[in-house]
């Protein structure tokens, strides 16, 4: 058993990734701050099924202003899901970007170090590659998003802490998740959203961008087996198995709520990626990484999530 402590635990794959912590039977400290990227509400949903649980303690924190250390004394390890996301804010708001993608982590690592903490799992992004994600994670990281330019940032000031104090921490970087809970923003939410409503389906650009889908449950096994063995100092791609093209996702939601999807098309959005393959041989070979939900299963399980959720809402 280990004590460890889950950042954004109140986000959405941070609320999966500690549920999976206590339910193996680590204790775990969630931390989140609530800031207003969607309605607090639903992220309080999110913490619904730990908060019974004896193993789980949460604690309101902003990571940017908070005491850290007296939260952070006396664990083991690290699992830093907390950051701001998205991409078209990060062009209106790089301050908020920088405190909370970039400040917050120099933080952390400093409060860490401070107490002891052995273990660090840093979460990063696919977005860190650019426009082309395609390959493994020796591919050139050339951000075109602020978004995307914070958390590679974010990544150096890890790898730094790495070379300069010998601390222990890993790197993952997340492609494309998707799943139950996802972020209302997020596009296969929107999707399902507006299938539900019957409403005309937004998609930013021709719909023949690509992405590398990652199954929720399919992240938090990567997770986890990045905190267990992944090597200090080293980066992972996590990624779902297959590739699927915006509009054939848009089918297989249309299909599994039996609705006739409407598509109108909007311009695309600056610093949007258009395609992503996650080449996950390294996170394979070194942490028996094998995404086992591909999308037409996925994006089926997420569409019956959203529906339930508004039936019993």
């Amino acid at each position: 058993m280990s004590r460890v402590a889950v950042t954004g635990a109140a986000g959405f794959v941070g609320s999966h990734v500690a549920e999976a912590l206590v339910a193996r039977g680590d204790e775990v400290v969630g931390i989140d701050a609530f800031i207003d990227y969607y309605p607090r509400p639903t992220k309080e949903g999110n913490l619904s099924g730990l908060l019974d649980s004896d193993r789980f303690r949460f604690v309101e924190a902003d990571l940017r202003t908070a005491a850290l250390e007296p939260i952070l004394d006396g664990l083991d390890a690290i699992v830093h899901e907390a950051a701001m996301p998205g991409l078209p804010r990060s062009w209106s708001d790089f301050d908020l970007y920088v405190s909370c993608n970039l400040v917050a982590v120099e933080r952390l690592l400093a409060a860490a170090r401070a107490v002891g903490v052995r273990r660090i799992l840093h979460v990063s992004t696919s977005s860190v590659y650019g426009l082309e994600a395609v390959g493994d994670e020796t591919m050139p990281t050339r951000p075109v998003s602020p978004y995307g330019v914070t958390k590679l940032a974010a990544e150096h000031l890890v790898l730094a802490n790495v070379d300069t104090f010998g601390l222990d921490a890993v790197i993952t970087r997340y492609f494309s998740i998707y799943g139950p809970r996802q972020r209302p923003d997020m596009a296969y939410h929107r999707f399902t959203e507006s299938l539900l409503d019957d409403e005309p389906i937004t998609v930013f650009g021709d719909g023949l961008q690509t992405r590398s889908n990652t199954y929720v449950e399919d992240a938090v096994a990567g997770t986890l087996a990045a905190l267990d063995r992944g090597r200090a100092g080293e980066i992972y791609n996590i990624g779902g198995g297959e590739v699927i093209s915006v509009l054939d996702a848009i089918g297989i939601l249309a299909r599994a709520l039996g609705r006739e999807p409407r598509v109108e098309h909007g311009p695309p959005r600056p610093g949007d990626q258009r395609h992503t393959a996650a080449d996950t041989t390294k996170a394979r070979e070194q942490l028996g990484y094998r995404p086992t939900v591909g999308p037409n299963d996925g994006l089926v399980r997420q569409a019956t999530w959203q529906r339930q959720r508004r039936a019993v809402g």
